[in-house]
């Protein structure tokens, strides 16, 4: 997938092509199905396929206040939109200059001047230009000026639910994760939800218990943590080892901790010694399955360590099968 960043980028004699537009927190599956039908009308029609996103998102620039934690980092973002066959992504910083563009202008300038739309697909719900003013007839008014085709699309749910299910939103996936039910969260990405970071040196008490840990850095990290509790999931390291692991987010009630932590005791496999596991340093993904339980104070030691265990087997039969021995 071509990326620019930038109209600058983009460059003469694209398209003509199909597109659509939006932020793509999290590239959902109501933003697959979305960007399935570009790639599908693209490829009959013998165009290209575009999606134009943002960067950072534009609540972060025009009420930071109001901004929503992200699902996923750009890196994510733009990985999961490459996987859905689109052709090319243009990532537009956004900027209060460009917030402060009409709807006229952002269509003119950057569907039909850069990317010489033929279709542009677009919800119901679109909104785009100053103080988002522009909605869908406003775009296709612009279209029937400009002579692109505009394709409107149905909110997208669960078609399996026959109780119906909420609409695939990033939305419901922020809900469901700060409940901590990554599993819901997950059967509306279509994946399991990601945090990614840098492993860094924490308080070392997981390596005193018996359970060395590695610490993420939640404040440099990519994807929204989820509520507190102990988790299954798998970490991901750069050379592309995949190692099951239990997962532990919270502020450690039993050693009266304030700050929140992320931290991924990764379970012994076959060929895996666990005293030469170095993470340190490395920027790892961390893919969570299950919610096992809340975040819990134990009357000393003895019974975090007899729970840890239990959690330990737990995930093991979650990820790895068997009787979680």
């Amino acid at each position: 997938m071509q990326r620019w960043d930038g109209l600058s980028d983009v460059g003469p004699g694209f398209g003509p092509s199909v597109v659509t537009i939006g932020n793509f927190d999290g590239v959902h599956r109501g933003h697959a199905a979305v960007l399935g039908e570009v790639v599908g009308l693209a490829r009959g029609r013998g165009l290209r396929s575009v999606a134009v996103t943002f960067d950072p998102h534009p609540l972060q620039v025009l009420d930071p206040e109001r901004a929503p934690g992200l699902l996923t980092g750009l890196d994510r973002r733009l990985d999961l939109v490459a996987a859905t066959g689109l052709d090319a992504v243009l990532v537009l910083p956004f900027t209060r200059e460009l917030a402060s563009w009409s709807p006229e202008r952002f269509v003119e300038d950057v569907f039909v001047g850069a990317l010489r739309a033929a279709v542009v697909v677009v919800g119901h719900d679109v909104r785009f230009g100053a103080g988002n003013s522009g909605d869908l007839t406003t775009m296709q008014g612009l279209g029937e000026r400009f002579g692109f085709e505009v394709v409107v699309l149905e909110d997208l749910g669960d078609p399996g639910d026959r109780a119906g299910s909420p609409r695939w939103s990033s939305t419901a996936v922020r809900a469901a994760l700060a409940e901590g039910d990554v599993a819901r969260a997950a059967a509306v990405l279509g994946h399991p939800h990601r945090i990614t970071s840098t492993v860094v040196h924490g308080d070392h008490r997981g390596r005193e218990l018996g359970y060395p840990t590695a610490n993420l850095d939640t404040d440099r990290a990519d994807g929204l943590v989820p509520a507190d509790g102990v988790y299954a999931g798998w970490l991901t390291r750069p050379s592309g080892q995949r190692l099951a692991a239990a997962v532990s987010i919270g502020t450690n009630p039993t050693f009266d901790g304030l700050h929140r932590q992320v931290e991924a005791y990764c379970l012994p496999q076959p060929g895996l010694e666990q005293r030469g596991l170095d993470l340190y340093g490395e920027r790892v993904d961390l893919d969570l399955v299950a919610r096992l339980r809340p975040t819990l104070r134990f009357d000393g030691v003895e019974a975090l360590v007899e729970q840890m265990e239990r959690d330990v087997a737990a995930c093991r039969r979650i990820l790895l099968g068997g009787d979680g021995s």
